[in-house]
């Protein structure tokens, strides 16, 4: 949903690569805006930039929980595989929504969970996708943004996340497998879309 002259905020833009190619869809008219929390990834990501020479791309320190960023500036915000790894996650929509302007909307890729996973499963999980540490279940999720005050939330993809056989049956029997497989329970990649509305100045 970005567009010519748009203020884009990229949420965990490591290296600055979604920053540039927002860039390359916002053009010269437009702005975007990388957060990150950690110091090297921000020189890198500007050291890159340096390499380009973007004059409207900039890239800022500090945590989602509190963005470094004005009331209402932004058009679009994206972010991937971050949120779910950031511990207060209603404060960060809640930041989210502050800095998006009235009508604007933000789409994020995260990890989610469905139903009831084995404790020792989501261990090796996460050790397997580093992204599905601190996932929370997919209704919890959608019901944090909707607690934020956005309006029409929509979910665009949803992807398994593949646990392989040999992960998985070191927790479970043959049988237990099975019925993992079979259950709809297990680890998704979701795609999600949703609004400020268009009355609200904060």
């Amino acid at each position: 949903g970005i567009k010519k002259g748009d203020t884009v905020i990229h949420l965990g833009s490591g290296a600055g690569n979604g920053v540039f190619v927002a860039r390359a869809i916002v053009g010269e008219g437009g702005k975007v805006i990388g957060v990150d929390m950690t110091k090297e990834m921000i020189a890198k990501a500007e050291q890159n930039n340096s390499k380009l020479g973007y004059k409207n791309v900039e890239f800022r320190y500090g945590d989602i929980e509190d963005l470094p960023i004005a009331n209402n500036l932004a058009d679009v915000i994206v972010s991937n595989c971050v949120l779910n790894l950031v511990p207060d996650k209603q404060k960060a929509f809640s930041e989210i929504y502050r800095t998006l302007k009235p009508g604007a909307h933000f789409c994020v890729s995260d990890i989610v969970i469905k139903g009831e996973l084995h404790s020792e499963l989501k261990k090796s999980a996460e050790m397997y996708a580093g992204c599905v540490a601190g996932a929370v279940q997919q209704e919890m999720y959608l019901q944090l943004i909707k607690d934020a005050g956005f309006i029409n939330t929509e979910v665009k993809k949803t992807k398994v996340i593949e646990l392989p056989d040999e992960v998985l049956l070191q927790y479970l029997n043959d049988d237990q497998l099975q019925s993992y497989k079979s259950s709809g329970v297990g680890i998704f990649s979701i795609t999600v879309v949703a609004e400020k509305p268009i009355d609200q100045e904060k």
